[in-house]
């Protein structure tokens, strides 16, 4: 069995791989993360997660590395990850109401090998927030390091009214039904 490397240093996407019960690594990948101009959400989540898993496996003959980026886009303006208390209010203030989508890329790719893709779409629908709900919201759970500024996991979930999605754990940010088919595909036996 190869040597499998989840190019990310994301604890979410380590905690969601582990699930699959497979040994691995993490690895930080080297990767400028920018969008380019014009990049659609889509284009630019499937060639972050191909970039972070090429620039590792660049290092690592042999292995087979997973890289995955997600993308959130709001009525088609590109949300990243707040950093702070006053840009995560900012950012669910703006959602308040609307339809965010989240594209959750992944790719899995070897040295000599350019690899597969795959990508998921899960569409949140946020309700009506108040100013004191997310100043709350965002005290009680610092989703400081989470694109969209929320948890889904965790007290999140009660920012919706509906979440629409193939696969729960991609919004998390590791789609792990298509992570499992591409490894399998690779010949990792998966229970």
């Amino acid at each position: 069995m190869p040597r499998l490397i989840l190019a990310s240093t994301s604890r979410y996407r380590a905690e969601l791989l582990a699930r699959l019960r497979l040994p691995f690594e993490t690895a930080r990948p080297e990767v400028d993360e920018q969008p380019r101009s014009g990049e659609s959400p889509a284009s630019l989540a499937l060639r972050l997660a191909t970039a972070k898993a090429a620039a590792v496996a660049a290092t690592r003959p042999g292995a087979l590395v997973l890289g995955s980026d997600q993308v959130a886009s709001c009525e088609g303006r590109i949300l990243g990850k707040p950093g702070t208390r006053p840009n995560a209010i900012a950012q669910l203030q703006a959602m308040s109401g609307r339809e965010v989508v989240f594209l959750t890329a992944l790719a899995v790719v070897e040295a000599d090998d350019p690899g597969e893709q795959a990508l998921d779409t899960t569409t949140v629908r946020f309700r009506s927030l108040s100013d004191d709900e997310i100043a709350r919201y965002v005290d009680a759970e610092s989703p400081l390091d989470c694109a969209g500024s929320f948890k889904c996991e965790g007290l999140g979930i009660a920012l919706f009214d509906a979440i629409e999605s193939r696969d729960p754990t991609a919004l998390v940010g590791l789609p792990l039904i298509a992570t499992a088919r591409l490894l399998r595909a690779r010949g990792l036996v998966i229970p």
